[in-house]
């Protein structure tokens, strides 16, 4: 009795754990907006934020390449300012010692152009250009890996959906075989043996369920987390229309693949951009050995509160100013009495208003070798980045290689797990007839089961692994990943 009352929770716990994943599949598929790996890249571009941090990294560059340009222009300022004075000081309008309190005002603009600077400016347009390049190659370069990640996410939930299919119709052949045993036991024509085996597919079958629900979850929050979409957002991915179009044989040719690649493809071209830019800060650096021309203007004027001007001068007599040596007779001058005012601003500015111009000549001599530090950091950077953009290519070259041999091994993997499906499938159609009519046992039947639900599994994986690698070579010859 007690084995018919376990037997009988088994049978309600298992319709009940049946119940809820169809429930889960139903409510998860239900409402929910179908997208396409079109649609998923698109989000994932307009979303990423790497795709932004780019794109402001190369709207800076662009701002730099325009400053560089301006760079060019004259230069013209204003100067302006306002003192107050105390005690003993220097007046600015007579450039003499006074002990009074004044103040003091002078402005002036002045206006400045590089004649010649060993073409560092001109360079520097140029190196900004090339970086602006860069950075706009870099933001492409993202967008590229971005686009791969998706299609490997997307590619994922594919195989974990048809994973999550299988396991659960292996689950209900595990089912039904356990109702099937436990009906013939009933009749006493199976031993409590047939019905544990029964009972021990049951547990692996929802075992394995649950770790496809599992699986299929976290692929499904890769590809949200990828999108930047919100995390109660829910989708379904729609699956390829024909997926056995990836099984055909295709004779790719690396060398082509290559050459392709290094015309399209983004990292190619990002090293190339930054190795142009390193050869250009050398031309940069080397610039300072060069004299530097320029030439300079100015116009200014000045005020002081202290400066008076002669008003009036009225005659007063005469006064005496000394004596003559001989007959000590007195020698006297007109006296004047006088009338001082502070001289008006607008007269000081008039006054002393001042122009110049001039031609500045800068020679270097010697400055520490400094010039020679920035040039020899230069042309080492410069051979950095050659280096570097040999191992760009040699490592696409490499990545290329291994890309077509893999969709081939992809190609014969798929051929041969469908080929061994199709046995299993046949096999286990013969054994499930045997065991109905009793000429197999229950052992021998759930070997065959699982036999068929590993091939079953295999193929799956090798469907998706062969769409999967066939969509990587699209990827480097530059076409849109489509299914």
């Amino acid at each position: 009795m007690k084995h018919i009352a376990k037997l009988s929770f088994f049978k309600k716990l298992s319709y009940i754990l049946t119940f809820t994943v169809a429930l889960g599949m139903g409510q998860k598929s239900f409402a929910q907006e179908v997208i396409t790996i079109q649609q998923a890249v698109e989000n994932t571009l307009k979303n990423n934020l790497q795709v932004k941090q780019a794109q402001f990294s190369a709207a800076i560059s662009d701002e730099n390449l325009v400053q560089s340009k301006n760079a060019l222009l004259p230069t013209f300022n204003g100067n302006a300012n306002v003192n107050k004075n105390f005690g003993r000081s220097i007046d600015p309008s007579t450039n003499t010692y006074i002990s009074q309190q004044f103040t003091g005002a002078s402005g002036s603009i002045s206006a400045g152009a590089d004649l010649f600077q060993g073409f560092q400016k001109i360079n520097q347009i140029k190196q900004n250009r090339l970086l602006l390049d860069a950075d706009k190659t870099n933001v492409e370069k993202i967008k590229n890996d971005l686009i791969l990640q998706v299609v490997t996410s997307y590619m994922q939930i594919l195989f974990n959906r048809d994973l999550l299919k299988a396991s659960t119709q292996q689950l209900e052949v595990a089912k039904q075989t356990l109702n099937r045993e436990q009906a013939l036991l009933d009749a006493g024509n199976k031993t409590l043996a047939d019905v544990s085996q029964a009972k021990s597919q049951v547990a692996i079958s929802e075992l394995d369920v649950t770790n496809a629900q599992n699986n299929l979850a976290i692929s499904y929050l890769t590809l949200n987390q990828l999108m930047e979409m919100p995390s109660e957002y829910r989708f379904e991915v729609q699956a390829p229309l024909i997926t056995e179009s990836a099984a055909s044989k295709n004779n790719y040719n690396i060398t082509e693949i290559f050459n392709n690649a290094l015309n399209t493809f983004p990292d190619v071209k990002l090293a190339a951009l930054r190795t142009a830019a390193a050869e250009k800060a050398v031309d940069i650096a080397k610039g300072a050995y060069s004299p530097r021309l320029s030439l300079s203007g100015g116009l200014g004027s000045n005020y002081s509160s202290g400066r008076q001007e002669l008003v009036s001068t009225t005659p007063n007599g005469t006064r005496e100013i000394g004596r003559t040596a001989i007959g000590n007779e007195s020698v006297v001058v007109p006296n004047f009495s006088t009338i001082y005012a502070n001289q008006r601003f607008t007269d000081q500015i008039q006054d002393n208003f001042n122009q110049s111009i001039g031609l500045n000549l800068s020679i270097p001599i010697f400055n520490g070798f400094a010039v020679r530090s920035n040039v020899r950091r230069a042309k080492l950077t410069y051979q950095n980045t050659q280096v570097q953009e040999q191992l760009t290519k040699n490592n696409l070259s490499k990545v290329i290689s291994q890309a077509v041999v893999d969709v081939r091994a992809a190609e014969s993997r798929f051929q041969s797990t469908t080929n061994a499906f199709n046995a299993q499938k046949d096999a286990f159609y013969v054994v499930e007839q045997r065991y109905n009519v009793g000429l197999v046992n229950s052992l021998d039947f759930s070997t065959a089961q699982t036999n068929k639900n590993k091939a079953e599994i295999d193929m799956i994986q090798a469907k998706y692994d062969l769409l999967f690698r066939a969509k990587v070579i699209d990827y480097y010859l530059g076409k849109q990943i489509t299914f």
